[in-house]
């Protein structure tokens, strides 16, 4: 196809720089960077496009047969490693390649983005970071309200031991953390995930959304909890069962959760029970999806993506 495609991008990529003329090299991008499904399906139409470039973090509705049916569409090139905003079901069914970050190892192990930001979700429940915040910002100086944890001597348990288990593991110790493991599908020392809701202190999630994951953090697990538990989330929302979460921080079971993701974040935001309670004043801190956008992490990725095209 080369330089004859037509690529709807669909995702911000004018803040990066080299990423528009690298995509001219490939064809002709038409940049819908922040439109609505009812617009880009316009556009897929109206421009006859053949390719889309997305990335999940800003996406608001999911790329399905409602976006796809009766388009030329046949690549989705996702500058991501989690495809949970793609409809692949349909995608396979009408021979529509899908690209993602999944397997690129060379590329993956240089972005370290979102395992800082789980460490800095981490640090902020644990230190009372925003309601520091807040709290000088109306000029009160009181810190007796927020003392806070220590990260030294927690035990902090890491559930997926991939790229990003790892790398959120050797931050941990770094800071003179105790870690335990819990990952089926590698060979290492583990904890039981009970074990892990008895001891840990914390709890970070890096795992992929899949049918064995889905709502694995739910309430048999929450109450198992002895002691003040915070959980880290920056995999996918579906990782966890919100509503369990939200019930476990009003009885207590849970401390703090820290997440960078919602499980409807392709739909409608206020219906989501994890902002609804952050609104209402429980212990949650939550991030638009920003895990990888660092301006280092996207530049390398984006590159990466689009040279596949």
């Amino acid at each position: 196809m080369g330089n004859n495609r037509r690529i709807a991008v669909i995702t911000p990529v004018s803040h990066l720089e080299g990423i528009i003329p690298l995509l001219m090299t490939k064809g002709t991008p038409f940049l819908y960077e922040e439109a609505s499904k009812d617009t880009v399906r316009e556009l897929l139409l109206s421009h006859n496009i053949d390719t889309i470039v997305c990335n999940p973090n800003q996406q608001t509705y999911k790329i399905d047969k409602e976006l796809l049916n009766n388009t030329n569409v046949s690549t989705i090139n996702s500058c991501s490693t989690g495809l949970n905003h793609i409809d692949l079901d349909y995608c396979k069914e009408n021979n529509i390649k899908v690209q993602c970050h999944k397997n690129d190892y060379e590329l993956i192990n240089q972005l370290p983005s979102t395992s800082e930001l789980a460490f800095g979700l981490m640090v902020s429940l644990l230190r009372n970071i925003p309601e520091c915040n807040n709290h000088v910002s109306r000029y009160n100086w009181d810190y007796t309200q927020f003392m806070g944890r220590q990260i030294k001597d927690l035990k902090i348990g890491i559930i997926g031991y991939g790229r990003l288990g790892k790398m959120m593991d050797g931050y941990c110790k770094a800071f003179g953390a105790q870690t335990f493991i819990y990952d089926p599908y590698i060979n290492t020392p583990q904890t039981s995930l009970k074990q892990m809701f008895q001891i840990c202190d914390v709890i970070s999630l890096h795992v992929h959304v899949t049918d064995e994951t889905k709502y694995m953090i739910n309430k048999d697990l929450l109450g198992l909890t002895q002691k003040d538990l915070y959980i880290i989330n920056t995999s996918r929302g579906e990782i966890v069962n919100e509503l369990d979460i939200v019930d476990a921080l009003n009885t207590k079971k849970l401390t703090g959760y820290g997440t960078d993701v919602i499980e409807n974040e392709f739909d409608d935001i206020t219906k989501s029970p994890i902002i609804k309670a952050m609104n209402e004043g429980k212990n949650i801190i939550a991030t638009p999806h920003i895990g990888g956008m660092t301006i280092e992490g996207q530049t390398k990725a984006y590159k990466w993506s689009i040279d596949k095209l």
